[in-house]
C-alpha cells in the first residue's frame, strides 16, 4: 500500500514543473492587443479582415493578413489612393495601423490608414469583455470627431 507522504516528493515535483512552463504556444494575454483580430466593418457589421497586431519596441502595429471579399470586389487589391510607400502596394501584408502606445490601461497616440481612400486618422484603442473584444477608434483632431470599430479577438 502506497503512502500519501512517498507520494509528495512527486506532487511537488509535478507543480514546480507547471509553475516553471511558460504558458502553451498561441496562449494569448488577455490583457494585450497583440494577436489576432477579425475586424467588423462598423457601417455594415460584415466581417471585412483578419489582422495581426504585433508589439515593435514599445508600440503596437497592426498588418492585414487576409480580406473577406465582398462580391462586388476584385481580390488581390493594392491601395491606388495611398500616398508615399504604400502608393498601389496590396492591401494584404501591409501595416495599417501603428504607433500605438500603453496610455492608462488603453493604447493611444497611434495612426490608422483606411485603405479604401488612402486617409490616415489619429487612432487609439481599448480592450473590453475579458480581451475578447477591441474597440479601435479612427479619428480626426479630437476622438469625439470619427468612427469606432469592434474587432474580435481570433483563437489560435
Amino acid at each position: 500500500m502506497l503512502r500519501w507522504t512517498a507520494l509528495l516528493p512527486m506532487v511537488c515535483l509535478a507543480i514546480s514543473v507547471l509553475v516553471i512552463l511558460p504558458p502553451p504556444a498561441g496562449s494569448a494575454d488577455l490583457q494585450s492587443p497583440v494577436g489576432r483580430w477579425k475586424t467588423i466593418d462598423d457601417e455594415t457589421n460584415a466581417e471585412r479582415s483578419i489582422v495581426e497586431i504585433t508589439q515593435v519596441g514599445d508600440e503596437l502595429q497592426g498588418r492585414i493578413l487576409k480580406i473577406f471579399y465582398r462580391p462586388d470586389e476584385k481580390p488581390d487589391p493594392v491601395c491606388e489612393a495611398c500616398e508615399g510607400e504604400r502608393k498601389n502596394q496590396p492591401i494584404v501584408g501591409m501595416t495599417f495601423l501603428w504607433g500605438l502606445k500603453p496610455d492608462s490601461g488603453d493604447w493611444a497616440g497611434g495612426a490608422i490608414l483606411d485603405p479604401k481612400n488612402g486617409k490616415i486618422y489619429n487612432a487609439k484603442a481599448s480592450l473590453a469583455e475579458g480581451g475578447q473584444k477591441l474597440r479601435v477608434r479612427g479619428f480626426i483632431g479630437t476622438p469625439l470627431l470619427g468612427r469606432t470599430q469592434v474587432w474580435l479577438r481570433e483563437p489560435r
